[in-house]
C-alpha cells in the first residue's frame, strides 16, 4: 500500500514506478530522499493552494530535478538544471509522453533554482520549485504542520547533517563547470567551497562586450 499524507501519495502508475526506479538506481540516497520530499511538499503545497496539477508530471519534475548533478547526466557546458531537464525529457519521450507535458517537466526542472519566476507559471513548474524551496531553504516551513513535516521526513529521511550534505552534493556536481553558475544561486555554493572561485559579474560582462557604446 502506498503511504498517504493528507491525501498526497506517490502516483500509483507504471510511469511513476519507472521514474522512481530509475532515480533510485542513479542518485545517492541523499538526493533520492530529497527529491521524494520535494514531490511531497510540492504536492501538499498544490493542495493548499487549490491548484490543479498532474501528479505524474509533478513527480517526474521533482524526481529528476537534481539528476544533472550525477556524472552520467552531467554535461561539460550546460547548467546542471538543464542537464536534469534534458535527462527527464529523454526519459519521458522514450515512454511516449506528449511533447507539451515533456516541455512542462523540462521547464520545471530548468527553472527550479531561479527564484521569483516559477510561481507565476504552470502549476507543475511552480510546485517543483515550492517543494525545493521548502526542503532546502524552509521558505514555507510554517505552512506545514509538525505532523506533516514529520510524516514526510519519516518516509524519506534527512541525513543528520542534511544542510551541509546537500551543499556538498551541489558542489560535487558543478565544480567541474563553474562557468555555468553565472547569474545563478549555485555560484554561492562554489564561493562557499572554493576560495579561488571567481564568480562572473554582470557589469563586467557588459563592459567587456565587443558591442560599441
Amino acid at each position: 500500500m502506498i503511504p498517504t499524507i493528507q491525501d498526497v501519495a506517490v502516483p500509483d502508475s507504471r510511469l511513476a514506478r519507472e521514474i522512481g526506479e530509475f532515480v533510485r538506481d542513479t542518485e545517492s540516497d541523499l538526493l533520492f530522499n530529497h527529491s521524494s520530499r520535494v514531490y511531497c511538499f510540492g504536492a501538499l503545497a498544490g493542495k493548499q493552494r487549490q491548484l490543479s496539477f498532474d501528479p505524474e508530471l509533478l513527480y517526474a519534475g521533482a524526481m529528476f530535478h537534481d539528476i544533472g548533478l550525477m556524472p552520467l547526466h552531467s554535461s561539460a557546458d550546460d547548467r546542471f538544471e538543464v542537464d536534469g531537464a534534458n535527462a527527464a525529457a529523454q526519459f519521458l519521450r522514450a515512454r511516449g509522453i506528449n511533447q507539451s507535458d515533456i516541455y512542462t517537466v523540462w521547464t520545471a526542472i530548468a527553472l527550479h533554482t531561479t527564484p521569483g519566476i516559477p510561481q507565476y507559471m504552470h502549476p507543475v513548474v511552480a510546485l517543483v520549485t515550492a517543494g525545493v524551496e521548502m526542503d532546502v531553504l524552509g521558505l514555507s516551513y510554517d505552512q506545514y504542520s509538525d505532523a506533516v513535516r514529520e510524516a514526510v521526513v519519516g518516509l524519506y529521511p534527512r541525513t543528520p547533517n542534511f544542510k551541509e550534505d546537500i551543499i556538498q552534493a551541489f558542489y560535487d556536481g558543478i565544480r567541474h563547470k563553474p562557468h555555468t553558475t553565472f547569474g545563478n544561486v549555485k555560484a554561492d555554493v562554489l564561493a562557499d567551497k572554493d576560495a579561488s572561485f571567481q564568480p562572473g559579474n554582470f557589469c563586467s560582462v557588459i563592459r567587456c562586450s565587443h558591442w560599441a557604446g
